[in-house]
């Protein structure tokens, strides 16, 4: 049985919010996409239980490609979001969308994303979509994570991320509360060499940064402080890493060209060498040639 926050203040879902559009195959899933298709970094927001259609998610996705990133929202609950009509539990709809299923059917995704020239991705995870991006930070597929106010992830998840992490906590969520954030972060210390960065919003609670009521200065402050450490966040490891890469390529030519100039002056050292070595050769045989032709002109007389 889920928190009562699990499923607190649900969107109203548009399907034709944002700014983007949606496209009906890629990797597998509808999406729905935004920002320039000549970026070379991805950012994919993972949804909540109430999935893909909610303006809110939208719109921080548009937020996420005006700061120069091309931004996907997956469809992974494949049009049926959580829906508290009464028609069926919260477990029973968790059993037929388990977040595992979400971080398999994303993979396909990014794949997709970096055979169309993407060279760097990063994904944020919201409470159920908190779990699949964790799985994703295990996996070595994406180049950093964000989870905010995560849902059904554990510390030994925690312990087996492998890339830069982000965790942005609420201090009254009953899900994923303080206590155990502070798990994660510790969990996190003890990996040598971790990348991460832990926060708790004070006076907020689960779904802050996605569920908030837009009428409410305070919640929406609070919320677009979370949305800025994750891009932040996103700014420095996902489109860093392909700075990096670029660094090193450009050091690898650097030396490659050291080598070769190393190379070509050693060539034309033994070329000289050899020069020298011919003109000393010469010397002495137009020499001996000299004292022959002499002891001949001698014995003539």
């Amino acid at each position: 049985m889920a928190s009562s926050q699990c499923c607190s203040n649900p969107p109203t879902l548009n399907p034709a919010s944002g700014q983007g559009y949606v496209v009906e195959n890629l990797g597998g899933v509808r999406a729905y996409i935004t920002g320039s298709i000549y970026a070379k970094c991805a950012i994919l927001l993972i949804s909540d239980v109430y999935g893909f259609e909610a303006p809110i998610l939208r719109n921080l996705a548009d937020k996420v490609a005006t700061n120069g990133f091309f931004a996907v929202v997956p469809d992974l609950l494949y049009g049926d979001p959580y829906s508290d009509d009464g028609q069926r539990s919260f477990s029973d709809w968790l059993q037929t969308h388990p977040p595992i299923q979400g971080y398999e059917d994303t993979k396909p995704v990014i794949a997709a994303l970096r055979n169309k020239g993407i060279s760097a991705v990063g994904a944020a995870g919201f409470c159920w979509g908190g779990k699949v991006v964790v799985e994703l930070a295990k996996s070595s597929v994406i180049e950093a994570a964000v989870l905010l106010h995560p849902a059904y992830v554990t510390v030994d998840d925690i312990k087996g991320v492998k890339c830069p992490i982000e965790i942005l906590g609420a201090e009254l969520d009953q899900l994923s509360p303080p206590q155990l954030v502070k798990q994660f972060e510790q969990a996190l210390s003890s990996i040598p060499g971790a990348i991460y960065f832990v926060k708790i919003f004070p006076g907020v609670a689960h779904g802050f940064a996605i569920r908030y009521d837009v009428n409410n200065a305070w919640a929406v402050k609070i919320a677009e402080a979370a949305h800025q450490d994750m891009l932040n966040w996103f700014a420095k490891y996902v489109k860093g890493s392909i700075e990096v890469s670029v660094k090193v390529l450009q050091k690898i030519a650097y030396f490659e060209k050291e080598e070769n100039a190393s190379k070509e002056n050693e060539k034309m050292a033994k070329a000289k060498d050899n020069w020298t070595l011919s003109t000393e050769k010469m010397l002495i045989c137009a020499l001996i040639c000299s004292w022959v032709f002499f002891l001949v002109v001698i014995c003539h007389f």
